[in-house]
């Protein structure tokens, strides 16, 4: 049996996390500057020694200083003799990601992948709007069509929009006013970065699951950029846990986790998510133990969690609270509320009390109960305590066992090739000097001023076949000037008017 890791210690006792216990999840919680940060990193490193994998996401860019020894910090040597501990400080080894691909190996998935309930979430839309994309995905699924990147998805929407009568028999009413709502969320996606989100090669969930000398792979997302998306930066990490589940065997008790993973700024998952979301995660969370996963969710507040997923994290580390405001002193008496009682400890006046790197913590015994809560104090890292250098973070890159693999992006024949290459059979494109720009083979001069292709002409004078992209997007043109417009049509029509792959 794997050895109990120790996380902290209070005046009378070593409090240690059970490895086959560890899948039963758990919430570090607290407000800001109280030692969240040092204690995921002491837990992330525990589960390494042992040989379990990590996953967690860098929000603030001083996480990666786990791929470093830690030594030369007066703060951990002064807490480690106050604990009576002796310094064993070590590097773990480390795999960074980066959605963007400039901190670390690019992590991306496939449209098909996302699918249409998460990618629904990302772009912020409704239920009137949620259900074309559904059906839009369905159209692709029925013909084959590959939907690897955002270029695919905008083809497949603009097939649906101009053959929406056909279609609407068997895939329901397929308005312009929808399409175009998706469309503007894809282009606010693409402007956020998210465009470098799908592709491939996508992610292959094995080297999530990696091993280095019988020590656990931390895996480690830069996510400080990602996070000025918030919708973005949760839609993903729960993307990443979905596919966890779906694609991992069941596993059943076992002496310790497959993977660890750790959801910071765990709030911003449960912001205003659909109900349909919310039964989602909770699903997620209450089988994939089974799948060997254990999931620990960071957060300021433990109101931010929601009830039947709060009830569901069997292991907790709680910092300090507030109780500045009303809000404030709910959660600190729900938070109180959570814990298996100790006469010898006043949670509800405690959880206020408690200093920098100070928790109440309580983990579940052998037979999965809830240990008595105690006050102690984190143990701090072995590795070091904040962001390393741009060039030891980029050492760490290079030398990784799956360097140069996912930077070497491809294109394979998908739905937007598929598209244009039917759109060219039913109308060659016209000669240089007829479409007006040579670099295109499309009339900008036209979507500029108002005429696209040959629609005809209704009462008042606009065209009758103009679609609600095609007008919004002359809008735009108009108002900022001919460059800039080219640029923004591209974005909202898509490849299939000519515009960039």
């Amino acid at each position: 049996m794997t050895e109990p890791l120790l996380i902290a210690k209070s005046q009378t006792a070593e409090l240690c996390l059970l490895p086959s216990m560890a899948n039963r999840h758990g919430l570090i919680a607290g407000a800001t500057g109280t030692g969240k940060t040092i204690t995921l990193q002491t837990l992330a490193e525990a589960f390494s020694q042992i040989g379990v994998p990590v996953f967690m996401a860098d929000v603030k860019g001083d996480l990666s200083g786990i791929s470093r020894a830690g030594g030369g910090n007066p703060k951990v040597e002064a807490r480690l003799t106050e604990l009576g501990l002796a310094a064993d400080y070590a590097a773990m080894p480390t795999l960074f990601w980066d959605v963007m691909g400039k901190k670390g190996h690019p992590l991306r998935s496939t449209v098909s992948e996302m699918g249409p309930l998460l990618l629904a979430r990302m772009l912020d839309l409704n239920e009137v709007q949620s259900g074309v994309l559904t059906a839009a995905f369905k159209i692709a699924d029925d013909n084959g069509w590959l939907l690897l990147d955002l270029k695919d998805l905008r083809a497949l929407l603009q097939y649906a929009s101009e053959n929406a009568s056909e279609l609407s028999g068997e895939y329901g009413s397929i308005s312009a006013a929808s399409v175009g709502a998706i469309q503007r969320g894809l282009l606010q996606l693409e402007h956020e970065g998210g465009e470098n989100l799908f592709g491939e090669p996508a992610l292959d969930f094995n080297d999530f699951l990696q091993t280095d000398g019988g020590r656990g792979v931390i895996n480690i997302l830069a996510a400080d950029t990602l996070y000025n998306s918030p919708r973005v930066y949760a839609t993903l990490l729960l993307w990443l846990l979905s596919e966890l589940f779906e694609n991992l065997p069941e596993a059943g008790d076992l002496d310790k986790p497959k993977l660890v993973f750790f959801f910071d700024e765990a709030h911003l998952l449960f912001n205003d998510a659909p109900a349909a979301l919310l039964q989602k995660i909770e699903q997620v969370v209450r089988l994939i133990r089974s799948k060997g996963v254990g999931v620990y969710f960071v957060s300021q507040n433990p109101l931010d969690i929601p009830d039947v997923i709060l009830g569901q994290l069997g292991n907790r580390v709680q910092h300090a609270l507030r109780a500045f405001t009303p809000r404030d002193q709910k959660a600190v008496k729900a938070a109180a509320e959570t814990f298996r009682a100790n006469p010898d400890v006043d949670v509800e006046t405690a959880i206020t009390e408690l200093g920098v790197g100070e928790a109440l913590v309580s983990f579940l015994d052998a037979k999965g109960t809830p240990m008595p809560v105690q006050r102690a104090m984190i143990k701090p890292p072995s590795s070091h305590v904040g962001a390393v250098s741009e060039a030891e973070r980029q050492e760490s890159i290079n030398t990784s066992v799956i360097a140069g693999h996912y930077e070497k992006q491809v294109d394979r024949e998908s739905a937007y090739e598929i598209l244009k290459g039917r759109a060219e059979k039913v109308a060659p494109p016209e000669s240089a000097s007829e479409s007006g720009d040579s670099g295109s083979g499309f009339n900008w001069g036209e979507v500029l001023l108002g005429g696209v292709g040959d629609a005809t002409k209704s009462r008042c004078g606009r065209s009758s076949g103009q679609s609600v992209l095609e007008a919004a997007a002359k809008s735009a043109a108009r108002s900022i000037g001919q460059e800039v417009g080219k640029q923004i049509i591209r974005g909202v029509l898509g490849s299939l008017l000519g515009g960039r792959r």
